[in-house]
């Protein structure tokens, strides 16, 4: 659906996307540097296609309230997510042969595999940090929409808004060990999720500890 709109349009989702609690016109047009009459024809557009919808309001400082706008379902799932249906299939194949009480270590193993393949494409990778940011690269080309961020303390992390596994997960957070265990091989390090959209996070945030880091076993 994405390959059928304007770029502007495109940028507009994306911002609604990060923006969970929903953004304002005001705040749309700022971030797309286009005017608010802009911003409207655009919301116009996006409502009658049931891709965005409005939201709540919010105090504006003793003012008239303002609209917030948000993605609708069909707004969410019209982002790539370009191998959550291969999954699906890896999951039922799974359940079948190992039974649910094996599923997590099982799709952990899967994921490895993954990460190690794609560690293979990437032979020349040699710290820590690098391993981090082609991750976030990799996993951006599969659709999770990921970057590097930075911590106060200066840690680099990944955030991603757009997990290719997010209806599954929703069912079944066993999914998740999948995502892991593919990060954990590609970067060789501890993987920890301090944020998670199916727990009502604006997006999953992962820290990476690297294995042969003493201080991760203190």
């Amino acid at each position: 659906m994405l390959n059928t709109m304007g770029e502007r349009q495109k940028q507009l989702l994306k911002l609604l996307r990060r923006g969970k609690p929903g953004l304002s016109v005001d705040e749309l047009s700022k971030g797309l540097e286009i005017t608010r009459n802009a911003v409207r024809q655009h919301l116009a557009s996006l409502e009658a296609a049931g891709l965005v919808e409005a939201g709540a309001t919010r105090p504006s400082g003793g003012g008239r309230p303002q609209q917030l706008y948000v993605l609708t379902e069909l707004g969410r799932e019209s982002f790539p997510r370009q191998y959550s249906w291969l999954a699906q299939l890896v999951v039922a194949s799974v359940q079948n042969e190992e039974g649910a009480e094996n599923m997590s270590k099982r799709l952990s193993e899967i994921g490895a595999g993954v990460g190690r393949q794609l560690r293979s494409e990437h032979s020349g990778l040699a710290t820590h940090a690098e391993k981090v940011e082609k991750l976030a690269e990799v996993m951006d080309q599969l659709g999770y929409n990921a970057k590097t961020a930075t911590l106060p303390g200066g840690e680099t992390v990944i955030e991603a808004d757009n997990c290719v596994f997010h209806r599954m997960a929703v069912r079944d957070a066993d999914i998740c060990h999948l995502d892991r265990g593919l990060m954990e091989t590609f970067t060789e390090s501890k993987v920890e999720q301090h944020e998670c959209m199916v727990h009502g996070g604006n997006l999953c945030r992962f820290r990476f500890k690297p294995k042969n880091d003493e201080s991760t076993d203190k």
